[in-house]
């Protein structure tokens, strides 16, 4: 899930337009100077800020791209065990998963480096195009195989939908006015993960389950349309430009590795087996292959310059972190709820909307705070304080306690990471100079999705091993049950005596995870107080704030 972006409020505005001034070649700031522009970048003009009715349009058709992009993610969870139930491939069903998320994990740094060199407007048309291509192929599909194939295109131009968005979104608005918009932009990612198994569920019931890849089909063509009519043309032509070859391989070597052993460890393949761990070595020893190559390349997938900006590593390893955290601690509530509190599907995911309604309330209002002054240092480090609060509630929760008080801390949690999420990416743009943005923006969402991945099969290993530990030996009368694929419904079919058992176990073994992530919190935050404050941009064309 992705939310995130940013003294006396003159003062601020001195000092950035101070700061946002050409400086001369001595003056560079490091990162500037580390981070040379690329040859053949793309620059837009000196005034390529969009106003009013253009601009409201371009950012309708950026939510849009964003809203379907997002919303694939979740939309499918519910209908998963019917679709397979169709296809007949329940042996292949991680697969359905894990397809979109390696392919769109890779591409991340891809598009954002293209971005940088030909220009948005194209990769977004061409992201969205194949996008919607995918999702044509999920629904006519008529074997798992076609599926996962359906959800790797899709995953292909997914992947390039967030990235290209908010890059595209910086080349029309300066960091200063940024806030905002990437307020509302947290607030579109709040909305989608509560609509996703929502409307995941209602169109397996009503319509059939091909319309959840089928509707958004019109929207992204829509996308489509409104960009092509409103963006500024590519200032840049699609040309010839020095591909990193070596560096996408180890790349997607390494991303492939560590995506699979995420998604396959515990599950598929046992931790610590011999596979996992052969996953993990080839993740690792192409990982260093890839920095060995990108130090050398002529154009880098991901430049090694931009870990020399302090406030760029800051603000990605607090991303890792805070996607671990929270997606490890969201993605095995909403079955918690129904095993240990008996609640319905639908009243589990209501529950569970209370973390977004946090978010939606706090990030909308902080990034307009962050645009109106300058400020966002003291929100980032109020981020970590509060999201560590509810994550050390949740571990707190009891067995069959009253309803309000899960949607009380799940709200104080989203609460939390509403109010500075969206914040991190306006941070990472206002470090570079413009023609860095789109790879900086690509490098910083490309460890948030690591840290989800990791975030999600962390807690499920982990789960699954204490819970086993916990109640295996407690329910040796019931036959053929398999705890690693526990489901309310099998729980539902059990005795009563066994249910008693699970429910507590469950609680016993989940529940005090949350607490393990409190130490990475604690981590977010010192990182934040050692964040620099940088005054934000008042004009596109900067050269980054970075010293």
């Amino acid at each position: 899930m992705a939310v995130s972006a940013g003294d006396t409020a003159s003062r601020a505005k001195a000092t950035a337009i101070s700061t946002c001034a050409p400086a001369s070649p001595a003056a560079a700031s490091p990162s500037a100077r580390v981070l040379a522009k690329p040859v053949g970048a793309f620059t837009p003009p000196a005034d390529h800020a969009l106003h009013g009715r253009a601009l409201a349009l371009v950012f309708f058709g950026l939510l849009l791209a964003m809203f379907i992009s997002s919303l694939s993610e979740t939309i499918a969870s519910t209908a998963l065990p019917t679709i397979v139930g169709d296809l007949n491939g329940v042996e292949i069903m991680q697969w359905v998963s894990t397809a979109y998320i390696l392919s769109s994990t890779l591409v991340m740094p891809i598009y954002g480096k293209l971005g940088d060199l030909v220009g948005r407007k194209r990769l977004l048309m061409a992201a969205l195009t194949l996008y919607a291509a995918g999702k044509v192929v999920c629904g006519l599909a008529v074997n798992m195989e076609m599926l996962i194939g359906g959800r790797l295109i899709s995953g292909l131009g997914g992947g390039g939908l967030i990235i290209l968005s908010q890059a595209t979104l910086s080349d029309v608005v300066p960091p200063r006015k940024l806030g905002t918009y990437m307020g509302v932009i947290g607030a579109v990612f709040a909305v989608s993960n509560v609509l996703g198994p929502l409307l995941g569920g209602w169109f397996v019931q009503v319509t059939g389950w091909r319309w959840i890849f089928w509707f958004t089909v019109p929207v992204a063509l829509l996308a489509v349309v409104v960009l092509g009519l409103t963006l500024p043309r590519d200032a840049r032509a699609l040309g010839k430009h020095p591909v990193d070859w070596p560096g996408l391989m180890a790349m997607t070597v390494a991303v492939t590795s560590l995506v699979l052993a995420m998604a396959w460890g515990g599950t598929l393949i046992p931790w610590g087996s011999l596979p996992f761990m052969g996953l993990v070595a080839l993740a690792v020893a192409a990982a260093v292959v890839f920095v060995l190559l990108e130090r050398r390349a002529a154009e880098p997938i991901i430049p090694m310059g931009l870990f020399r900006n302090r406030n760029f590593v800051l603000c990605s390893v607090t991303g890792l972190f805070l996607n671990i955290s929270f997606m490890g601690a969201l993605n095995y509530l909403p079955t918690y709820f129904q095993i240990v509190d008996d609640l319905s599907p639908e009243v589990a995911g209501l529950v569970c909307t209370a973390t977004s309604v946090g978010i939606l309330i706090t990030s909308t209002a902080t990034g307009w705070v962050a645009s109106k002054t300058g400020r966002y240092k003291g929100v980032l480090v109020a981020m970590c304080v509060v999201s560590t609060v509810g994550l050390f509630l949740l571990s707190r929760m009891q067995v069959h306690e009253a309803l309000w008080v899960p949607v009380l801390y799940l709200f104080v949690l989203g609460f939390g990471m509403g109010l500075g999420m969206q914040l991190l990416v306006l941070v990472v743009q206002n470090e570079f100079p413009h023609a860095m943005v789109g790879t900086a923006t690509a490098a910083n969402n490309f460890f948030r999705q690591i840290g989800a991945s990791v975030g999600t099969a962390l807690v499920g290993a982990l789960f699954t091993m204490r819970l086993t530990a916990d109640v295996s030996g407690k329910l040796t009368h019931v036959d053929n049950l398999s705890l690693a694929t526990l489901t309310p419904q099998i729980v539902d079919k059990l005795p009563a005596s066994a249910q008693s058992v699970i429910a507590a176990g469950y609680s016993d073994a989940l529940l005090p995870l949350f607490l393990w992530f409190v130490p990475l919190m604690l981590a977010c935050l010192v990182m934040m107080l050692l964040l620099k404050r940088h005054p934000l941009a008042t004009t596109i064309n900067h050269g980054g704030a970075g010293k």
